[in-house]
């Protein structure tokens, strides 16, 4: 079983930042970020292989967002710069005990068994 807190959501205006943390307690292979906005399905933003080996990003927020993890701390980052309105959305931290290293599963929350609580993201112009 692996438990995922999520924390650093918040309220930016366009253009802004945010650095989004998810502490994990239990071993997990794979770890991702997805946001869900209302009315729409979840989406995946962010994802990570065997700690930080490989990661993968959705088209919509390739150069602007960028994960990383701290084995040590237990602990996966989404930093997230030049925000836009459009990534106004509950952000959740998930993960896998096991995964396969490619963007289309890793981008899947179909493929993640854990998750967190969520941390809201709300961007205005």
């Amino acid at each position: 079983q692996v438990q995922l807190v999520e924390s650093g959501g918040g309220s930016v205006q366009t253009g802004g930042s945010l650095r989004l943390s998810c502490v994990a307690a239990g071993s997990t292979y794979c770890m991702g970020w997805f946001r869900q906005a209302p009315g729409k399905e979840r989406e995946g933003v962010a994802a990570i292989y065997a700690g930080g080996g490989y990661t993968y990003y959705g088209d919509s927020v390739k150069g602007r967002f960028t994960i990383s993890q701290d084995n040590a701390k237990n602990t996966m980052y989404l930093q997230m710069n030049n925000l836009k309105v459009e990534d106004t959305a509950m952000y959740y931290c998930a993960a896998a005990g096991a995964c396969v290293a490619a963007q289309s599963y890793l981008l899947s929350h179909r493929n993640f068994e854990y998750w967190g609580q969520g941390t809201q993201v709300t961007v205005s112009s």
